[in-house]
């Protein structure tokens, strides 16, 4: 690739701005904004008006462009605008981890066939270089299981709670105020976005395309007084974080869910908007990243990482796929859960093996025990109204 990039950016809202910002003050890369693809052009930016466009064309078949920044918010759009970029030969950053979660297997065949780069470190932990460490680093078949916090809206959230005493509705509406959750907390706070990065880690880390409709992953909106009363007692925090696992040696294992955080765990350190993830394998033990997930700067920054690998040719190896393959994914796993409910038919609809501590009472009633995580992916869909909340015990 030419050292001189020139580059197209498809939207300029809070990781634009970002990436424009840093570019600004990063001196040693040459590389400018050339065009901007935005939707609504009445908004005040800090761009020149010749900058601007709402027509996608002007940037995917500008010969002149020759990297494609995405970071829009809409994973349709931004599926259709990094395809056409791949295949019109333009390198391509995004930052779009609902998109890649449903459709980085096409993507990867895309860019081989078309022999351009396709990065995305800003698609999964914010600051946090954790996919180029997956690539680079752990570029072997010793890895075991990368876990922590993926999401820091709803990090912000938990912090809050546990911390400051704060209500689930009131730490909710700090977080939006301060551009760490969407008007629309749903992908946060349900627990998707994590699941989308999950699916990320998983191919970089292990070789596996997993469907984002086979993992398991339930959120903390119905977090309640009693759950964060009951975990204090016992001396843990609650944090949202996700997991994948390799199982004796053949297959790999995902989760997203609430889970009870001892003082001894990683994650019980990493508060606010904070990410966090641990990293372990056979014979280097564990490995702790920590740093920001969400704002404007930590996202545009890893964005401008990708840019800067690019002026050096960087592309992603994928050595886990081609030549650490065989391994196939698995819901049949023991899951040590806690489960608070409402009704005595919600809880009959769990399969627990053993339980090991239960309460029944006016207004509170729990169960700690063993489940087999396909009993959760088979009623899934069925816990979505349900007046539950869940939560998983055990290791990171």
């Amino acid at each position: 690739m030419s050292k001189k990039l020139k580059i197209g950016v498809f939207g300029f809202g809070v990781v634009g701005s970002g990436l424009a910002h840093v570019l600004k003050n990063s001196k040693g890369l040459d590389a400018s904004i050339v065009k901007v693809c935005v939707k609504d052009p009445s908004k005040e930016r800090e761009l020149s008006p010749e900058v601007l466009t709402l027509n996608p064309d002007d940037i995917l078949n500008d010969p002149e462009i020759n990297v494609i920044a995405e970071l829009i918010d809409d994973a349709d759009e931004a599926y259709k605008i990094v395809k056409t970029a791949l295949q019109n030969g333009k390198h391509v950053v995004s930052a779009n981890k609902k998109m890649l979660a449903y459709h980085i297997e096409e993507l990867i065949q895309l860019q081989w066939k078309h022999k351009v780069s396709f990065v995305y470190e800003a698609s999964a932990c914010g600051s946090i270089p954790i996919i180029r460490n997956l690539e680079e680093y752990y570029d072997n078949d010793l890895l075991q299981s990368v876990s922590g916090i993926l999401n820091g809206s709803s990090n912000y959230i938990l912090s809050k709670i546990f911390n400051e005493n704060l209500d689930y509705d009131v730490a909710l509406k700090q977080a939006q105020d301060l551009g760490f959750a969407e008007s629309d907390p749903t992908s946060d706070v349900e627990g998707f976005d994590t699941l989308y990065k999950l699916i990320t880690l998983t191919v970089h880390g292990f070789g596996l395309f997993v469907h984002p409709d086979q993992v398991f992953n339930i959120g903390i909106s119905r977090l309640s007084s009693h759950d964060i009363q009951l975990a204090s007692q016992k001396g843990y925090k609650i944090r949202l974080l996700g997991k994948v696992t390799k199982v004796n040696g053949k297959h790999v294992n995902l989760l997203v869910a609430p889970k009870f955080v001892k003082s001894s765990e990683h994650a019980y350190t990493v508060e606010e908007h904070y990410n966090g993830v641990l990293i372990q394998g056979n014979f280097y033990d564990n490995q702790f990243m920590y740093g920001k997930g969400a704002g404007s700067h930590p996202t545009g920054s890893a964005v401008l990482s990708d840019i800067t690998a690019l002026a050096y040719n960087y592309k992603y190896e994928y050595k886990k796929l081609k030549y650490y393959g065989g391994l196939e994914y698995t819901n049949d796993m023991p899951v040590e859960i806690y489960l608070r409910y409402a009704n005595k038919e919600d809880l009959e609809l769990f399969e627990f093996t053993e339980v090991t501590e239960s309460l029944t009472g006016k207004d509170f009633n729990y169960v700690i025990g063993h489940i087999n995580l396909s009993n959760l992916i088979k009623i899934k869909n069925q816990l979505i109204d349900k007046d539950i909340f869940l939560a998983y015990l055990g290791d990171e």
